[in-house]
């Protein structure tokens, strides 16, 4: 007969900084508020495939009496996002019974909550989601884990940038993560002192960016200059090397390298910096640690109070549950042509399409 509840927690999708803060809160608060039992499953629904959990106890990871879990990057729990989940949804369901668990909490990006939103309808579990991504496009919540992170990473990449850029006369282009959306590269390319932001969002022309790019040198004797582009940027209106191409296979900072080689007939010393995973990794920042933490907490008190099929969002400033098909119906969450970032790019002079 079992004495304690068993809350199970997973990771799954691609990584981001914040992740052990999450299980850091659920951990503790369920252990310390509720005397429940905290369950890790590796790997996301490998886990539960497998079997296989790791007992979670308050300072299990402590080094030297200090706990790392507040401000590791990754998962202690590992995760995957591939696989063909779905076409094993009966064994998934079977895993979760014979580890006897009472209730699920899953941090995830849309696609991996997408997933298991399945699987607790047609399993019945008792489950809870907490977004992270640092692609920012979960529906319905002002804050996910990760985003914050991942945006000063990339301001810090785009500072050092400018700093060589400038010493040599150069076009430094910078190619960000994002998927479809383009909210990292925005609030990056703003915060990061960019003159060109390109966004899946929003059309642009080559012309506009060359043009934009000689009142620089011409106006303001500005020789140098940065461009954050999304790695889901469309190509460009008028595109004249790639105009059958919708994704360029060199990726979209090296198709913008050569499209603007070629509209400024070689003119222009250009560079191309593609920061990748980089984005991914390094120390939560303070504001990740405590969204993360409040959404840990929040959501072992909705497992406490029966709630199931809820997301743990931000919203006017607290952490409120709302419905996790809500969320789904609405995501991937895009930057809105009239988003106030980008009438704020615009007044602030930088090339960001259409939107100026």
């Amino acid at each position: 007969m079992k004495l304690q509840k068993r809350l199970g927690i997973l990771t799954s999708g691609g990584d981001c900084p914040g992740l052990n803060t999450v299980i850091r809160a659920v951990v503790s608060h369920g252990i310390l508020t509720y005397d429940w039992k905290v369950l890790g499953i590796p790997y996301a629904t490998k886990g539960l495939l497998e079997r296989k959990t790791i007992p979670l106890s308050l300072h299990s990871f402590d080094l030297r009496g200090i706990d790392p879990l507040l401000n590791m990057g990754g998962t202690i729990l590992g995760s995957i996002n591939k696989g063909d989940t779905l076409n094993q949804i009966d064994e998934l369901i079977c895993g979760y019974r014979d580890l006897e668990l009472d209730a699920l909490i899953g941090i995830g990006g849309d696609g991996s909550l997408a997933i298991l939103n399945k699987l607790q309808i047609i399993g019945n579990w008792q489950f809870i989601a907490i977004p992270k991504t640092i692609d920012n496009d979960v529906a319905l919540t002002d804050r996910v884990v990760g985003f914050d992170t991942a945006v000063n990473t990339i301001v810090d990449s785009l500072n050092r940038l400018t700093f060589t850029a400038a010493s040599h006369d150069r076009v430094m282009i910078v190619e960000v993560m994002g998927r479809s959306a383009g909210h990292l590269a925005l609030c990056a390319g703003i915060a990061g002192g960019a003159d060109v932001i390109l966004i899946p969002e929003i059309p642009y022309s080559i012309k506009g960016i060359c043009k934009h790019l000689a009142e620089l040198r011409d106006k303001w004797e500005r020789r140098f200059a940065i461009i954050v582009v999304a790695e889901g940027a469309k190509v460009a209106d008028d595109s004249s090397l790639y105009k059958s191409c919708q994704t360029p296979n060199c990726g979209m900072a090296q198709y913008i390298a050569d499209e603007i080689h070629h509209c400024s007939n070689n003119k222009l010393d250009i560079r191309v910096s593609v920061l990748g995973h980089i984005q991914r990794g390094g120390i939560p920042t303070a504001l990740d640690r405590l969204v993360a933490t409040a959404f840990g907490k929040a959501a072992v008190d909705l497992i406490a109070a029966g709630e199931s099929g809820k997301m743990a969002a931000w919203r006017d400033g607290q952490v409120k549950a709302v419905a996790l098909d809500d969320v789904l119906s609405q995501s991937p969450l895009h930057v809105a042509k009239n988003h106030y970032l980008v009438e704020t790019a615009s007044a602030l002079g930088i090339y960001i399409g259409n939107g100026r």
